[in-house]
């Protein structure tokens, strides 16, 4: 594949991206590419980028005339966005799914124990005040 978008962005290792995040600040869309870590390297690197919201104002109700202004991403960053969900769907492996579930089991059995531990707690200086 060509992956256009991401190219225009200048990433033409495709084959070193990780994964990606989206978040939404003010009238932005900031995107950040996280790349493999790569042998000798002491921490993954990660590119990020800045995307103005495209605003638009829309009838909302077709007998008053009323209209709505609201805010969506930038086509320019949608196709970005399916070039690195095609690049994820790729790479993602039953292993790499198996070791998140693993990851994401531990993190919620530390949850569970600590919460436990809280309530107990707090049933001790209910019994002892």
């Amino acid at each position: 594949m060509a992956y256009e978008s991401l190219k225009a962005l200048g990433i033409e290792d495709v084959d070193s991206i990780e994964k990606y995040t989206l978040r939404t600040e003010a009238d932005y869309d900031i995107l950040k590419i996280y790349h493999h870590k790569r042998k000798g390297e002491l921490f993954a690197r990660s590119e990020k980028f800045k995307y103005p919201r495209q605003h638009k104002r829309v009838k909302v109700d077709g007998g008053t005339g009323d209209m709505e202004e609201f805010s969506e991403i930038a086509p320019s960053l949608r196709y970005v966005m399916e070039e690195l969900d095609q690049i994820e769907r790729f790479g993602s492996t039953h292993k790499d799914l198996k070791s998140k579930i693993l990851k994401d089991l531990r993190h919620l059995e530390k949850v569970v124990t600590n919460k436990i531990a809280e309530i107990e707690a707090d049933l001790e200086k209910l019994e002892h005040p």
